[in-house]
C-alpha cells in the first residue's frame, strides 16, 4: 500500500463508506470508487481495518443507532428505517447481537443513568453548585489538514505521536504560522464504539487561500459551518473525560438543547511544550441542532 495513487483509492473508499453507510451500497459501487474488484479490495480492506467491508458497513449502521438511542427520544422503528434497515425485526436482532442487549435496553439503561445523575445533581444543587458554564457559538466554515488516529482514546501515547507526525508535516511543508489553530476531530463514542475502532482526528486550519495538496496518510477536509455548545477544559489532555462526564451527566438538567448528528471538536489553546498542565486550556466544542 504504499503507492500513493492505491492508497488515495482506498482512502476515497473510507471516506465513501462513512458517508453512505446508512444507505444501500452495491458491489459496483465499491468497485467504482476503489479500481479494484470487490474481492481484492475486501482483502485489502480485511488487512488494515480488521474486518470486511461487509462487518464495517454493518457496525456503523449499528454504532449509529446506538447514539440515535443514547441522545434523542426518536422511535425505535425510525431509528431503523434511518439505517437502513426496513425489517424493525432484523435490527433488533442484529442490535442484540452486537450490544448484547435490546434497543429498548439500550436506551433505559442511559435513562436510568441520566435519571439518577439528575436526581443527584437537584440534591447538590442545594448545596449551591456550580452550575454548568457554557456559550453558544456558531464554527463558520473551516478547512483542515489532518492525520487520522484510529484506537482506544486511552492511549495517549499514541495519540501524540499522531500528532507529532502531524506537526512534522506541517512544519516542513511551511503551513504553520504564529496563529495557526490546532484542534481535533473526534468520530466516535466509545461507550458505543470498541476502542481498536475510535477514530480522532489531529487536524490543523488551514489558510482560507491555500492550495496545498496532501500526500499519503495525511488529507484534506472542510468542515461545514454548524452551532456549538462550548465548553472550556483547564487541565491535562488526559483529564478531559472528568470534563465530558460532567457535560453529559449534566446535559438536560442544564443544557438542554438538542444533539447534532456530527463529530465532537476540541480546540487547543495553549502550547503543551511550554504551558504547565494544570494551565492548559481545551475548548470542547458539542454540536448542536
Amino acid at each position: 500500500m504504499k503507492n500513493s495513487t492505491q492508497l488515495e483509492r482506498y482512502q476515497r473508499l473510507l471516506k465513501f463508506l462513512e458517508e453512505k453507510f446508512k444507505s444501500s451500497i452495491e458491489t459496483e459501487d465499491i468497485e467504482a470508487v476503489s479500481f479494484y474488484s470487490y474481492r481484492n479490495i475486501n482483502r485489502i480492506f480485511l488487512a488494515l481495518q480488521h474486518e470486511t467491508i461487509g462487518q464495517f458497513i454493518k457496525r456503523r449502521k449499528l454504532e449509529k443507532a446506538a447514539e440515535y438511542l443514547k441522545f434523542s427520544d426518536t422511535e425505535i422503528s425510525d431509528i431503523a428505517l434511518e439505517i437502513g434497515y426496513g425489517d424493525i425485526a432484523a435490527f433488533s436482532k442484529a442490535f442484540k447481537k452486537h450490544f448484547r442487549c435490546t434497543p429498548s435496553r439500550f436506551r433505559s439503561s442511559f435513562d436510568l443513568q441520566q435519571k439518577i445523575t439528575n436526581d443527584l445533581i437537584k440534591v447538590e444543587t442545594q448545596k449551591e453548585i456550580e452550575e454548568l458554564q457554557f456559550e453558544i457559538e456558531t464554527l463558520p466554515f473551516l478547512r483542515i489538514l489532518f492525520l487520522q488516529y484510529q484506537g482506544s482514546y486511552e492511549d495517549i501515547k499514541g495519540i501524540e505521536k499522531t500528532w507529532k507526525q502531524l506537526i512534522k508535516y506541517a512544519y516542513n511543508n511551511k503551513l504553520l504560522i504564529d496563529d495557526t489553530v490546532v484542534l481535533g476531530e473526534i468520530l466516535d463514542d466509545d461507550e458505543i464504539t470498541e476502542s481498536i475502532y475510535c477514530r480522532y482526528n489531529a487536524g490543523i486550519i488551514l489558510p482560507e487561500n491555500s492550495d496545498f495538496s496532501p500526500k499519503g496518510l495525511f488529507d484534506i477536509k472542510g468542515l461545514s459551518s454548524q452551532k456549538y455548545a462550548k465548553f472550556i477544559h483547564k487541565g491535562s489532555h488526559e483529564t478531559c473525560f472528568e470534563t465530558y462526564n460532567k457535560i453529559y451527566a449534566r446535559w438536560m438538567f442544564d443544557v438542554q438543547l438538542e444533539f447534532e448528528d456530527k463529530p465532537v471538536l476540541e480546540f487547543y489553546i495553549n502550547d503543551d511544550d511550554i504551558t504547565p498542565e494544570e494551565d492548559l486550556i481545551t475548548e470542547i466544542y458539542i454540536p448542536v441542532v
